[in-house]
């Protein structure tokens, strides 16, 4: 079994264990963790360095994930994704096995679907995206690059969300949707008209 090293030593990479943990096809290396961060062991998992340590820890681990979280904008994964792509990092697709992923959609490296997250036929996930708990692809969607879909959140077919966009808990965006770029929908909001680029959603209601 190969070493995976985890980029981000947070809230969110306490999730990504779990589903590393279960998925069985790594052994967790460790965690690297922002410059001035906590060095406290992540569920018994060690802190080996900081983001300045990345190339120094690259010479034994070339296997590494970005658990680093994303709501407001996607600046530091993104940050981090252009570091270790440059680097020359493999960067996994890590699946819960907890998960239904169709035979018949594409995930693109350094993504991760969480436990009870269903993927439907013809649908395209990018790369650097957080496919969350109980979130729902349906078929033919397409979630560009950078992309977070939080907790129980439902992509309805055909919908577009484009590259860098959070789309909050249990958001339902309607099918045919068009979301554009850099946008942030917070949890609980129906979706029902296409969306501009840079727009913060604000509920009508």
């Amino acid at each position: 079994m190969k070493y995976i090293l985890l980029v981000g030593g947070g809230g969110h990479c306490r999730s990504c264990i779990d589903v590393i943990e279960a998925e069985a096809k790594y052994h967790i290396a460790g965690i690297v963790n922002e410059i001035g961060g906590n060095r406290d062991p992540v569920l018994g998992y060690e802190v080996l360095g900081d983001d300045e340590d990345l190339p120094e820890l690259f010479k034994k681990y070339q296997i590494m994930l970005i658990t680093v979280g994303q709501i407001k904008n996607a600046d530091l994964r993104m940050k981090l994704f252009s570091l270790l792509k440059k680097m020359g990092t493999q960067m996994p697709i890590v699946l819960s096995p907890h998960a239904y992923i169709s035979k018949h959609t594409k995930l693109q490296l350094g993504t991760i679907v969480m436990h009870g997250a269903i993927i439907n036929s013809g649908s395209s996930i990018g790369e650097n995206c957080i496919i969350n708990t109980q979130a729902l692809i349906e078929h033919d969607a397409v979630v560009e690059s950078h992309c977070h879909i939080s907790t129980g959140a439902i992509v309805n077919g055909g919908a577009f969300i484009g590259k860098e966009s959070f789309i909050g808990s249990g958001t339902v965006i309607h099918e045919g949707i068009k979301i554009g770029e850099k946008c942030v929908i917070p949890a609980g909001s129906i979706i029902s008209k296409d969306m501009p680029s840079g727009t913060f959603y604000l509920s009508e209601t």
